[in-house]
């Protein structure tokens, strides 16, 4: 499995898209069209935010993860986000996302950043089990728990 930035190969940009929106986007309040969501991950980058990573195995790209400046608005004083990991379910259970998370840390410290941050509804167990650090649970949309973790390079 090679991981690589999604700007460095083009020609995964709508797969990457579509594999966030039915995700991350469609089944919430978010007004984001998949058009919206083809061009943001048109311009991501890879020496600056946003920035998005993939895994290839073969010509397959099997997951991705990417980091903003920021995910979410109320807590705006965190900077910057790991956000919309997200592994093909055939790949899942194969280390993929903990790669993806890896580097996308190494990625973070060579920009000069300090620490990185996540939210998720679903996932806690997930992110505590690498050794993130919770650090605050909130009332998200619909009243849903939304846990903060913190990971300090």
């Amino acid at each position: 499995m090679k991981v690589d930035f999604l700007s460095n190969h083009p020609d995964y940009i709508k797969e990457v898209a579509s594999m966030i929106y039915k995700e991350f986007v469609e089944n919430t309040t978010s007004k984001m069209t998949f058009e919206e969501a083809v061009t943001f991950f048109s311009h991501t980058q890879k020496d600056d935010l946003p920035l998005t990573l993939i895994a290839l195995e073969g010509e397959a790209c099997v997951g991705t993860v990417s980091i903003f400046e920021n995910d979410l608005k109320i807590q705006d004083v965190y900077k910057p986000w790991l956000a919309s990991l997200y592994i093909k379910p055939q790949y899942r259970s194969r280390g993929v996302g903990q790669t993806l998370i890896l580097e996308g840390l190494k990625v973070i410290k060579s920009l000069g950043y300090q620490e990185l941050y996540l939210k998720t509804e679903t996932a806690s167990e997930y992110y505590q089990n690498r050794g993130w650090k919770l650090l605050q649970t909130i009332s998200g949309n619909n009243d849903k728990k939304v846990d903060i973790f913190k990971w300090i390079l």
